[in-house]
């Protein structure tokens, strides 16, 4: 392996070192011992490990070590610290922690970081912002896990949109254009039966395996609940509002659970960067927040369910019912539904066949990355569209961004109409509708229709961004909530009916008790701040529901 200079980084964030003090804050929680040259600080595969910070010596991060394509990620001195995200969300450790030269550490229990990143302002940020950016990097590179699969294969396409809603990195090798996939595979001893594989530092080969392997590996494996117990406050959807209602509900003494049926953050997670939320004038990463959010909630105690999907709703006597897709049982006085919105596919027959295979619905550094350096299109002409194509535009030339409508004034905020015009990478094609594509081994182009003129042409891009509208998440309520003719839940003074002793109160559905927010309500305003608003301010009206119909307050 090259060795970089002491404190350089190859695969992760640029160095952040700890001050004097922010030791010292450390140290008064960990503990400091003497380290030898080849110890073992944490392996692939481990359930959690502790935080190192090296006080003097080098200590490196190893992807697959002991392997020949074993390489080095990154190397730490004096003052540095090792780590990324995963360490305070409850992923295993992806890589090997090693002393390279003997000196001395400080060893901070998880639990004591833990309580640290909720409690001190400074060091929080400090580590927080250092993890978002070493895990922002590794989703740039996969590194750390790879996908042995052919683009063709059904299943190898489903594992890839597996991880990209859960925000995971991993190295694809296609085994129609990457070489080294065979010789990988003939090595394991592979047969294409096998095939897609799963290569997880630390953990055994996974042949053929399915999204819930992925959630239960990475940290999302079902947790036992008790089916019998009642909890004051069940959110449903781990987006900007559910998180919001989760931390609000549990800073305020009620017992909250959340889950949610992929990673949280919804399709916030998913934006490159919010441009608009209130506070952050340089913008803020989508994947940010959501981990921002989650960690906040934990502190708070709020129980967290990912990767667990409700597929059945019910209520009797005040306790509503939902049950998750794998038969666990949540039950609550008080439900927040915040499940969101999926993006509308794109109507063009055939194209299912390319999803997550050259045919997108998010815009992340996972999916930009497969088109670095090629032509794109973004379909649509909303706000989710106007920050797709910006970011592509950072690694993609051209962006085509295709709109159906005549300009996008009339669907897009302004900031990012100003900011397209701006940007030479990015063509603006109004009154354009998709009609067909092209594609042989890979997706190759586009073919478009000028709605005006009616004169067909050919767009070649390498990939295409869908963002043409939504809707609802709301199959798993059946029809046991009013909703209007397009299937988004109606609230308040929306819902027809009334009961013997009050009107549905704000974010109320058609059943007492049942609170919705965010873009699964009908006529909500689709922005990040309005789901968070909406989020503290149906807690705020679980206790007046409370109060109006005789209920404990807690």
């Amino acid at each position: 392996m090259d060795e970089p200079a002491r404190g350089e980084n190859v695969e992760w964030a640029p160095v952040s070192r700890l001050s004097g003090d922010q030791i010292e804050k450390l140290a008064a929680v960990g503990s400091e011992y003497p380290a030898s040259a080849g110890e073992v600080l944490f392996l692939p595969g481990d359930a959690s490990y502790d935080f190192f910070v090296v006080l003097e010596g080098v200590a490196e991060i190893i992807d697959r070590p002991g392997q020949p394509e074993e390489r080095l990620v990154a190397s730490y001195g004096r003052a540095e610290f090792l780590g990324e995200i995963g360490m305070l969300t409850g992923e295993r450790s992806r890589f090997a922690g090693v002393v390279k030269s003997p000196g001395r550490l400080l060893r901070v229990p998880l639990q004591k970081i833990q309580m640290i990143v909720a409690q001190d302002s400074d060091l929080s940020e400090l580590i927080l912002r250092t993890f978002l950016v070493r895990r922002a990097n590794l989703l740039r590179r996969g590194a750390g896990i790879t996908l042995i699969g052919s683009r063709r294969d059904e299943r190898c396409r489903v594992l890839l949109h597996s991880f990209s809603i859960s925000r995971l990195a991993v190295e694809w090798l296609d085994l129609d254009d990457r070489p080294e996939a065979e010789v990988l595979l003939r090595r394991l001893k592979v047969s294409p039966t096998d095939l897609p594989i799963l290569l997880i530092p630390g953990r055994p080969l996974m042949r053929n395996p399915q999204p819930a392997d992925i959630a239960a590996e990475f940290g999302g494996s079902a947790q036992a609940v008790d089916d019998q117990e009642v909890c004051d406050l069940l959110v449903v959807g781990g987006g900007p509002g559910g998180l919001a209602a989760a931390v609000y509900g549990a800073s305020e003494g009620l017992v909250t659970a959340l889950i949610d049926a992929d990673a949280f953050g919804g399709q916030a997670a998913t934006s490159s960067r919010i441009e608009n939320y209130l506070g952050f004038p340089a913008g803020l990463p989508g994947a940010e927040l959501a981990a921002r959010g989650a960690i906040q909630a934990a502190k708070f105690g709020v129980r967290l369910h990912r990767n667990t999907r409700a597929a059945a709703f019910t209520s009797e006597d005040g306790i509503h019912t939902i049950t998750s897709d794998d038969g666990r049982i949540f039950r609550a006085r008080d439900v927040v539904i915040a499940t969101g919105a999926n993006h509308r596919r794109l109507a063009v027959p055939g194209i299912e066949a390319w999803e997550s295979n050259g045919v997108y619905y998010a815009a992340t550094v996972v999916e930009a990355t497969y088109s670095r350096g090629r032509p794109v299109a973004v379909i649509g002409g909303a706000n989710s569209a106007g920050q797709a194509a910006l970011f592509l535009a950072r690694t993609s030339d051209p962006v085509y961004l295709v709109v159906r409508g005549e300009d996008l004034e009339h669907s897009m905020s302004r900031y990012l109409v100003d900011a397209i015009a701006a940007d030479p990478k990015i063509q603006v094609r109004v009154q354009t509708e998709v009609v067909g594509f092209s594609a042989g081994s890979e997706f190759t182009g586009l073919d478009v229709v000028d709605r005006t003129s009616q004169l067909r042409s050919a767009l070649t891009v390498s990939a295409v961004f869908v963002f043409v509208g939504a809707t609802p998440c709301t199959d798993w309520l059946g029809e046991q909530l009013a909703m209007d003719p397009d299937g988004f839940l109606l609230t308040g003074q929306d819902v027809a009916q009334s009961w013997s002793h009050r009107m549905p109160l704000p974010f109320e559905s058609s059943l007492p008790g049942v609170f919705c927010i965010g873009d699964v309500r009908s006529g909500s305003v689709k922005r990040v701040a309005a789901a968070v608003g909406e989020g503290s301010a149906a807690v705020r009206l679980i206790f007046d529901r409370r109060r109006l119909d005789g209920a404990d307050v807690l």
